[in-house]
Formats: structure tokens, sequence, C-alpha cells
């Protein structure tokens, strides 16, 4: 308990920049899952190999998988947050974006970085849910 009768559940995603920079991929409290900022990153540690989209792609796979974990689903996702190192990868991040959130249409936001963890990486994602009852 943290205080608040609430009960904080946390996941992982093996990522090892949770490890070293001790964070959780996501922690529910309540009704509510935030995701961390999340890379493209692979089970063995590596970066998905391809280009944005591919990134995205694994971006939103590990978020949904995190969200799922704590007892949500891409419906409950209200708020998103791309972060983009090539303006020109913005509507391919996009299409993937609506590919796995489109449905629950969350409010969003796609920024422009100078850099993210890796130099490889075109995007990092984060998102927030809302589980209802």
């Amino acid at each position: 308990m943290n205080g608040k009768d609430v009960e904080r559940l946390r996941t992982t995603s093996g990522s090892p920049f949770e490890a070293i920079f001790g964070f959780s991929r996501a922690v529910r409290e309540g009704n509510r899952i935030i995701v961390a900022g999340t890379g493209p990153v692979e089970p063995d540690g590596s970066t998905t190999p391809g280009g944005a989209a591919e990134q995205a792609a694994r971006c939103c796979a590990i978020i949904v998988a995190a969200i799922e974990e704590l007892g949500g689903s891409p419906a409950d996702v209200v708020r998103t947050r791309m972060l983009l190192t090539h303006p020109e990868d913005q509507d391919a991040i996009g299409a993937v974006h609506a590919q796995y959130f489109g449905t629950a249409s969350p409010a969003a936001t796609m920024a422009g970085v100078a850099w993210l963890c890796r130099p490889e990486w075109r995007v990092e994602i984060e998102a927030e849910a809302v589980v209802p009852g």
C-alpha cells in the first residue's frame, strides 16, 4: 500500500534501461495505468531492426503488453506521447499509432527531439490508460 489505501502494481518489460535507470515499464494505481517512455527494444536488449514504422510497432506492442499485464486493454488508452528524432517519420509512426490505438482515439502528442537513449532509435512512445470500474 502507498499510504492512500490503494494498491500500486508494477510491471517490467525486460528492457535493460529499467534496471539501469531504476524504473518500471508501467505502474497501475487504482484504475490508472501509466506506461513509461518505451523505446524499440527487443527481448534480447537489442534495438528493433528496420525503420520508424517497425520501431513504432515494437514500442506499441511493449506498451500494450504492459497495459494488459496490469488489467487494461488498448481500448483503455486515454493519452499517448510520441517522441521522434526525424520529423519525416511522422506519417509512418502516426499510422502505426492508429493501428494500435485508433479505436481508443486518445489525446496524443507527437514531438521532435534531438536524441533518445540509443542513437539508432527513431521513436519512443509513452501511454496512459484508465481502466473502467
